[in-house]
């Protein structure tokens, strides 16, 4: 039990674990839990081979404890520091007559207490007893004195919330119109920026389309002119040597 409690500290103090699971790890008397862990919330010993609780380190903020499937017969007194004890399942043990059950009396807390598959619940007034010495308690074997099966969470003491009635904002509503909302403004953002580049970049096409269509015209002209010119020289040119040659026969 030791190696296992060193293992499960994981470099921690002990002051600072608030849960610890030591299941299966094999030992018949507690070994290796001390008084230092004063933070201890839920400790669960299942399956260990328990034969008694002697040793038992006093852990006052000890609210859920978990010891079935052991061979504990009595010595329930063992945890009377444990004054803020919820939830305690002793099921599976060797717990036979109701006087062993004595020391819970003291815990003015506990809400749940488990002994099923214990011999004491044999007993035909069993149950009926063991909600009258216990008055705090709720739930026995995971039913109510009403023989209402109980939840989860109230089997291990976190009822406390519902019994006042608060519940946790919901607030999913809410988001979902913002969400929508912002969806759609995005939508119409990004459609608007679609829209204003295609009309600039089509102007500019038209603009850069109609300047090359006026240069390419004006081009065009140019080049008639000066092959007129061109003409209008060659045919002066031709003509002269005609208009010599009738002078000289005129002569």
């Amino acid at each position: 039990m030791e190696k296992r409690i060193e293992l499960e500290k994981r470099g921690r103090n002990p002051d600072q674990i608030t849960e610890l699971n030591l299941d299966n790890c094999r030992s018949t008397t507690i070994v290796g839990l001390t008084d230092e862990f004063v933070g201890l919330e839920a400790l669960s010993l299942i399956n260990v081979g328990l034969t008694s609780l002697k040793g038992f380190p006093k852990l006052p903020n000890l609210r859920r404890l978990e010891l079935s499937d052991n061979r504990i017969s009595g010595g329930l007194n063992a945890l009377s520091s444990s004054t803020k004890l919820t939830s305690l399942n002793l099921s599976g043990n060797k717990i036979k007559d109701l006087d062993t059950l004595e020391p819970l009396k003291e815990f003015k807390m506990l809400r749940s207490l488990d002994l099923f598959n214990c011999d004491v619940t044999t007993r035909e007034d069993y149950r009926e007893k063991v909600f009258q010495f216990l008055p705090s308690l709720k739930y026995l074997d995971g039913y109510d004195c009403d023989d209402r099966e109980a939840e989860d969470d109230e089997l291990n003491g976190n009822d406390e919330d519902e019994e006042s009635g608060e519940e946790a904002p919901d607030n999913d509503e809410d988001e979902g119109v913002e969400d929508e909302g912002g969806d759609e403004g995005e939508e119409e953002d990004e459609g608007e920026e679609d829209v204003g580049l295609d009309a600039i970049y089509k102007d500019n096409l038209d603009e850069e389309s109609e300047g090359e269509d006026y240069e390419g015209a004006g081009d065009d002209s140019d080049e008639d002119l000066e092959e007129e010119e061109d003409d209008g020289e060659e045919v002066e040119e031709e003509e002269s040597p005609a208009r010599g040659k009738k002078r000289k026969m005129e002569d």
